[in-house]
Formats: C-alpha cells, structure tokens, sequence
C-alpha cells in the first residue's frame, strides 16, 4: 500500500472520529504528496519512490519544527502547541529517527573515512552524513554534532 494510500485511510478514520487536528493534518499531507507526484510526471514517472516521499514529509515536519520554535519566541504557546500535534502526526509516517548516540556513530565513521581533522573540513561531512541520515535525523542535529566533532 503506498503512503497517499495509508493516509487515505487514515483520513477516513480521522473522519469517523471525528478527530478535526488529525485529519486536516492528513489532509495537507495528501495535498504535499499530491503536489509533489504531479511535479515528477513530466519525467514519466506516474509514482513517488519511497525516497521522495520520504523527502516530502521530511520537509513538512521541518517546517513544523521552524514553525514551533518561531512561535516559542514570539510567546504563541497556543500555536506551539498546535504544530506540535501536527509534527506528532506526521512523523508517524516517517522512519524512525535515530538517537543521537546512533547518529554520532554514523559521523564518526564518515570523519575517520573521509580523514576530516578541522571545521575546514565539515563540507567532506555533511555531503556524505545527510546522505546516511537523510530522513532519520534532522539535518539540524546533524550539523551540530557535525561541528562539535570538528571543534567548529
């Protein structure tokens, strides 16, 4: 069953519960797949690859995440609060993140591989670590701990 698929369903579930946060969270993700799926079939492509999907929601729980922290600073607890549902809900659909143990071992390993030794050389780094942990860690963390390593 493909993603647009499943949230189908859960939209349908969400309606029967009547579960408005839910279902007009997965109805916005269903407008992004959409979206997106439209924008790939002047390549023939007629689906989303698991990856793209994957891109998709990664990018809309990002912008939740930007969205919780701008309104964290601005006092909107109220709204922080309201992304913070919508990003629970969307990372259902995402794979699991990994811990920050796990993702400190996957940029060591590519520090001793490529030999960086200083934050002149967190560009041999990051390429290669986002490739790893594209979807399963947030690019911000990964940058962090990039730069701690390095001493950056």
């Amino acid at each position: 069953m493909s993603l647009i698929d499943l949230i189908g369903e859960g939209i349908k579930t969400a309606m029967k519960s009547k579960d408005k946060v839910r279902l007009e969270t997965l109805r916005s993700i269903k407008k992004v797949l959409l979206e997106k799926e439209v924008s790939v079939r002047p390549t023939g492509q007629t689906e989303l690859t698991e990856p793209q999907e994957i891109e998709a929601l990664s990018q809309i729980a990002k912008q939740r995440r930007d969205s919780i922290e701008q309104y964290q600073k601005a006092n909107r607890d109220d709204l922080a609060q309201q992304e913070a549902l919508e990003l629970t809900i969307i990372e259902e659909f995402l794979p699991k993140q990994l811990s920050d143990q796990e993702i400190t071992q996957v940029i060591d390993g590519i520090i001793a591989q490529v030999g960086a030794a200083s934050a002149k050389d967190m560009g041999k780094v990051m390429g290669p670590a986002m490739q790893q942990l594209k979807g399963k860690a947030d690019g911000k963390k990964v940058q962090e701990w990039v730069k701690a390593r390095l001493g950056g």
